[in-house]
């Protein structure tokens, strides 16, 4: 009977925190024959948890609490979140999009590619990173704006998809916040190779 609840709880929890895809603008017809797509990404929108905090003020607020748990933890802590983005995210989004997207359809899939007729901007636009304390956790959350635009003018837009909380997490116990994260680009990325997948022959 435990086993049963167990099961049916974390069925709960995985239908919870299912990432949600949506094309808002344009389609995938550009795509078909293309070689080369260059990435971008921008945070410069970024906020963070329920309360919509803008980085700066996420840094500063877990900062002094992790500094006031124990002295220096906080500041080592904002060293390692600084480095997380080409650290840890944009490899991971890269990483899932060259093993669905570009290795499937032979295409190149690199940032600073400015060979490519279409670049990919992953805007950034809000995050939840989770927790994990051991015997009960809570996966991240990572929402993202994927425009797709030509390189040469980057006000055209030819597709747009709103990616809504894609899911971090990992089997077994995850400690690290930055690493949660990561895991919610990959999902990102993945979905997004995927849905091309689907509508480019």
């Amino acid at each position: 009977m435990k086993k049963i609840l167990l099961l049916a709880f974390l069925c709960v929890s995985t239908v919870g925190f299912a990432q949600k895809m949506k094309v808002t603008k344009g389609d995938f017809k550009f795509l078909s024959g293309q070689k080369e797509l260059n990435v971008e990404f921008n945070y410069s929108e970024l906020k963070l948890l329920k309360e919509n905090l803008t980085e700066e003020e996420y840094i500063n607020q877990r900062t002094e609490d992790l500094n006031k748990k124990t002295k220096g933890t906080g500041t080592t802590w904002a060293k390692k979140w600084a480095g997380s983005k080409e650290g840890i995210w944009n490899p991971k989004f890269m990483e899932l999009l060259n093993k669905y997207y570009g290795a499937e359809k032979n295409v190149t899939v690199e940032e600073g590619l400015t060979s490519a007729k279409y670049t990919l901007i992953v805007d950034v636009v809000w995050i939840y990173p989770g927790w994990d304390a051991a015997v009960m956790k809570q996966p991240a959350k990572v929402s993202t704006v994927l425009r797709f635009v030509e390189t040469a003018n980057k006000s055209n837009v030819v597709l747009e998809i709103d990616s809504k909380e894609a899911p971090g997490d990992q089997w077994g116990s995850n400690f690290s916040n930055e690493t949660r994260v990561g895991e919610g680009f990959a999902k990102t990325a993945k979905s997004l190779a995927k849905m091309i997948e689907k509508k480019v022959k």
